[in-house]
């Protein structure tokens, strides 16, 4: 390999060691954050759909506004690179108050949960999505930055989603096993305490900043376009107006998210109460990663042979397929080698899933240029972000109603902090595990199929004219000796 195509390849992986800090902390916000909240500080779950129904209005104004003051940002050390640094500490460090009780007194105590923990709490929570949106928007906004070359955004996104599932792998294996570790055994069942959450979410925390930190001192930003435009609402909710194709990916991506969040935001709850063997949960998980390993190579191979329009209708059935395994395997056989296997083909799908929605989303951008005159990297990629909170809110809001009808709240642990869970709430916990993801993955694909144009030759014509505007600048930019 030639040194500058090597130079080139290693600015590709120091850029993707970024995601493993980003995947820690939306892992454990997305995957661990639900049961601490019901099982160890014991709040209502009438009070958190509340909370997650105003953080995401908030999420509607933020996630946009930062987006826009990205895109204005212009600084010695880049556009972007600043604000990923600064957004990664500041949400490691809220990460870590979210999942750390400074001693109010919880839902089980007498009396109930103070209200000053409630507050903590909504406080809390709203600050992570905030920090995380100032490091993730800023973050996968340098993809379409980096080349035109659909095969080099490609590539490109394939290596930051490996290192964004090793992330998620990292959440989903470990900290089921720290938690198992620092837990208390009572009856054969394990019960996870404040203790082991703490020491988890230290260890995402500090690592979320060192890969941070990592990523971005070793990549280098290649902005040619430098706009000089005062923060305006108006001109946020034109984006969204006036590019169509952005309102399309926002509705398929947020509808098969929110598939694949119902199901990393269900595991603790199913694991506990279903299965009742919360040690099984890093077995499963583990294969779930090792699916996700081999979803990275589907979209090199399926290229090859098809178009990527057809390779991500492709990931899109094969997520459907095995989620029709699992439910199957797991409710009917119940035979968890079976569902664990089934799993595995789940992440194959989704794995390869979340890398075309990069790629298709750096489309939009170029789609947007041309259509609209103008490039709006950072707020049309603070999108991403937003949908993948409300894809987040999706889950939570089905989850928590469907164990609030069941029952939930009036369930209280014994006096070793053990919690027995009745039928019907194993039954709401299942429904959603096995019910609620293939109908989002089976609504996406009917929206992607039928509503998402940018594809074909349609799309080479919209490369071939932003390739020639990106030239056009730097031309202008050699001419003024810049």
């Amino acid at each position: 390999m030639e040194k500058g195509k090597i130079k080139e390849f290693t600015d590709k992986v120091w850029y993707g060691t970024g995601a493993i800090g980003l995947d820690l902390s939306y892992g454990m916000f997305n995957g661990r954050l639900s049961r601490y909240l019901t099982d160890v500080l014991g709040l209502n779950t009438n009070f958190l759909l509340g909370l997650i129904s105003a953080a995401r209005l908030w999420d509607g104004v933020n996630d946009p506004m930062m987006g826009s003051i990205v895109d204005n940002t212009n600084t010695k050390f880049g556009r972007y690179r600043p604000w990923v640094i600064t957004g990664s500490c500041l949400n490691a460090f809220v990460l870590f108050l979210l999942f750390f009780n400074p001693g109010f007194k919880t839902g089980f105590s007498e009396g109930g949960a103070s209200v000053f923990l409630y507050i903590y709490i909504a406080v809390m929570y709203i600050l992570w999505g905030m920090t995380n949106t100032t490091a993730d928007i800023p973050y996968w906004s340098m993809v379409p930055s980096f080349t035109t070359d659909p095969k080099e955004r490609s590539i490109l996104a394939t290596i930051a989603r490996a290192f964004s599932g090793l992330g998620q792998g990292i959440v989903q294996i470990g900290s089921p096993i720290i938690l198992n570790a620092l837990g208390n055994t009572v009856n054969g069942a394990v019960v996870w305490t404040q203790k082991g959450y703490t020491v988890t979410v230290a260890i995402c925390s500090v690592l979320l900043i060192f890969f941070s930190v990592l990523s971005m001192s070793k990549v280098k930003e290649n902005v040619l376009v430098q706009p000089n435009e005062k923060f305006s609402f108006k001109k946020i909710f034109s984006v969204i107006k006036e590019n169509d194709q952005l309102r399309v990916f926002m509705l398929f991506a947020m509808l098969s998210n929110a598939g694949f969040y119902t199901t990393t935001g269900v595991l603790d709850y199913f694991f506990a109460a279903v299965m009742e063997n919360t040690k099984a949960q890093s077995t499963f998980s583990l294969f779930g990663t090792v699916g996700s390993i081999l979803g990275l190579g589907v979209i090199p191979v399926m290229m090859k042979f098809t178009s990527r329009r057809r390779t991500y209708q492709f990931s899109l059935i094969t997520a459907l397929f095995g989620y029709i395994g699992m439910f199957i395997s797991g409710q009917f056989m119940m035979n968890t080698m079976l569902l664990n296997i089934f799993y595995t083909v789940t992440q194959i799908g989704t794995a390869s899933m979340f890398i075309s929605q990069t790629v298709f989303l750096a489309d939009v951008v170029d789609y947007g240029e041309v259509k609209m005159g103008v490039r709006r990297e950072s707020v049309t990629f603070s999108m991403k972000g937003f949908l993948q909170k409300m894809a987040y809110t999706i889950q939570t809001v089905i989850l928590y109603s469907a164990m609030g009808i069941a029952g939930y709240n009036k369930l209280k642990p014994d006096a070793n902090g053990l919690i027995v869970y009745p039928r019907k709430v194993k039954n709401a916990i299942s429904a959603v595990m096995y019910v609620i993801p293939p109908i989002c993955f089976v609504l996406s694909i009917l929206v992607f199929t039928f509503k998402f144009k940018l594809h074909g030759e349609y799309m080479e014509d919209i490369t071939r004219k932003v390739e020639e505007s990106r030239k056009k600048r730097l031309e202008a930019v050699e001419g003024n000796g810049i």
